[in-house]
């Protein structure tokens, strides 16, 4: 009779670990999103309190703009350059190929710039900023901080949010600005078409609008990619294997949340504007 009952148990086992590990996958993403938003309220609040430290400020912006930049123009001016061949090819058939500067530009000033900016700046900076901060919290300076009355918020997590807040929009006016250069050399070089005629189709196809909505996700993705690090970094624990963990965390964490938070502020800037 047991056997009857276990056999008839068994099948539902499977059922039930799969509601338990989902269970706990949930509660421990909830945890996660409830850590990052209670670091965003500490980080807003520290601010606006101030001081801020500018000297600290300003050598993050180096760290996150400056150098970045080779990768910024690299990967911008051949997203523009491929952009504008892929556009060529398709608009050929339609014999419409005078039009590749208005998709070329309109497509890296509302989305490519931002997002492609954010994705392979994001994962430079952010793992940077993860792994400085997990060394200084499994090396326990972080603690030496809080025992000396210093807030590792407004020492380190302020600076680092600001800085990437601030330099994205920037690096995005880099981004777009190479990524529209890069088409005009394979429009004039390749496509034989006249480089006053691709700049002045530039000019008149992108509007306030289109540069508002491309440049002001940047500060939400700046934000969200500076606060997400800085929380991996301060709850590593586990040594070198877990300031490893953290940056990984970090860069993945980091490109899904730029993904899901780009659908939508698009769509709440196309009902905006």
């Amino acid at each position: 009779m047991s056997s009857i009952t276990s056999n008839l148990a068994a099948p539902t086992s499977p059922f039930r670990s799969f509601l338990q590990r989902t269970g706990e996958r949930t509660e421990r993403a909830l945890f996660y999103v409830g850590g990052i938003s209670d670091l965003a309220v500490q980080t807003v609040r520290e601010a606006v309190r101030g001081p801020i430290e500018s000297r600290l400020v300003i050598a993050q912006f180096e760290q996150v703009g400056v150098r970045s930049l080779s990768i910024v123009v690299i990967t911008s001016l051949f997203i523009g350059m491929v952009l504008a061949l892929q556009t060529a090819y398709s608009l050929e058939a339609f014999g419409v190929k005078m039009f590749i500067g208005k998709v070329v530009s309109l497509s890296l000033v509302r989305e490519l710039g931002p997002v492609l900016m954010s994705l392979m700046v994001g994962g430079r900076v952010g793992a940077g900023i993860a792994a400085e901060i997990g060394t200084m919290k499994v090396t326990e300076q972080i603690d030496a901080l809080r025992a000396m009355a210093t807030s590792p918020v407004r020492k380190l997590v302020v600076p680092k949010v600001l800085a990437t807040t601030i330099m994205f929009p920037v690096m995005t006016v880099v981004s777009i600005f190479i990524g529209i250069l890069g088409g005009w050399l394979i429009a004039v070089a390749n496509l034989h078409l006249p480089g006053n005629f691709y700049m002045r189709s530039v000019v008149e196809t992108v509007h306030y609008n289109d540069l508002a909505s491309g440049l002001g996700k940047t500060f939400f993705f700046g934000f969200a990619v500076g606060l997400i690090a800085c929380y991996n970094g301060l709850r590593t624990s586990g040594g070198a294997d877990g300031v490893g963990r953290a940056t990984t965390v970090t860069v993945v964490m980091g490109a899904i949340t730029v993904l899901i938070l780009d659908f939508f502020l698009t769509k709440l800037f196309l009902l905006a504007f």
